[in-house]
């Protein structure tokens, strides 16, 4: 999360999904990967993952943020980035929803818990190997809530542009249900629609900045991908506001939400995860400005107000 942001959302390259990580710089056009650490990959609750072919079972899960950026042409300046540099380590276990999604043991992705057996993303974190860890605070340590599901079924929605972020929304049921606890708990759904001014918190582990809104300078050397869940306050920004910083870009089905000039917001490392207004799941990280840490613009999420029937019906099917 970039303080420019708080939370920004990151994912794409030159206006594309990204996982997104707090802040950080972006090449257009291009995936955007954060070197990171090493984090066991075992469940306290007796499920473990098996090892990477050809890495040391110590290595475990080598966090890395790992943001795909998918292009849209007309929208060029913009990059899928919900993770702005900057915001603040949430307290621990203060969002017990929060999901990391692991790709052949690296982060890949934020997400939410919205049933014990149902995590909530975004289609642009598909990848082979998913592993879902609930109950994360440090992904370096372990301190007692933590459980690692592999995933049963990963249902992108079938209308879903990469290029657009048209429908940038996935749903993925866990092999065995998640063990609730104050914890690891899942996060309301709306039942209403987002409203302009109104607070919320982004939250993930993308890449964070010590950068002030509209400094210069070279951000690979002040951006880093922390241990820990970080957190951004920001505010939903007005549809009309919005398509002034992306004009053409914005769908009826994505929310816009930042900081009035900047400061916080999802970066890169924090794709996929919630935004949280009211305490329900308003917004799902999908794309944004690069590089995070230094824009002005808002993040835009996935509106999840927009897709109550699909999830529902899904989670209802499946």
């Amino acid at each position: 999360m970039s303080k420019k942001g708080g939370a920004t959302l990151s994912g794409r390259s030159l206006e594309s999904p990204l996982h997104r990580r707090w802040s950080a710089v972006v090449g257009s056009g291009t995936p955007k990967k954060a070197a990171g650490m090493a984090v066991e990959e075992t469940d306290t609750s007796g499920e473990t993952s098996a090892p990477n072919p050809g890495s040391s079972s110590t290595m475990g899960l080598l966090l890395t943020s790992h943001l795909i950026f998918s292009f849209l042409l007309t929208c060029a300046g913009a990059q899928d980035d919900s993770d702005k540099a900057r915001g603040e380590e949430c307290a621990p276990h203060s969002q017990p929803w929060q999901v990391a999604l692991f790709e052949h043991g690296r982060f890949n992705c934020g997400a939410s818990l919205i049933s014990p057996n149902w995590v909530l993303t975004a289609a642009h974190c598909q990848t082979r190997g998913m592993r879902v860890r609930l109950g994360e605070h440090n992904l370096r340590k372990r301190d007692g809530p933590e459980q690692l599901r592999a995933v049963a079924r990963i249902i992108p929605h079938p209308r879903y542009e990469e290029r657009s972020h048209r429908h940038d929304v996935m749903l993925l049921r866990l092999l065995r249900p998640a063990h609730l606890s104050a914890k690891v708990h899942p996060i309301p759904l709306p039942t209403r629609c987002p409203r302009p001014g109104e607070a919320c918190v982004v939250s993930g582990w993308g890449l964070v900045s010590g950068k002030e809104p509209g400094a210069t300078g070279r951000p690979e050397s002040q951006v880093s991908l922390p241990d820990t869940l970080h957190c951004g306050n920001i505010s939903v920004i007005s549809t009309a506001s919005c398509n002034k910083d992306y004009p053409g870009c914005l769908l009826n089905t994505m929310v816009c939400a930042g900081v009035e000039g900047g400061g916080t917001d999802s970066c890169e490392g924090d794709s996929g995860g919630p935004l949280v207004c009211g305490g329900v799941l308003q917004g799902i990280v999908s794309w944004g400005d690069v590089p995070c840490d230094t824009t002005t613009k808002p993040g835009v999420y996935t509106k999840v107000c927009s897709y109550l029937e699909w999830i529902k019906e899904t989670m209802k099917r499946n």
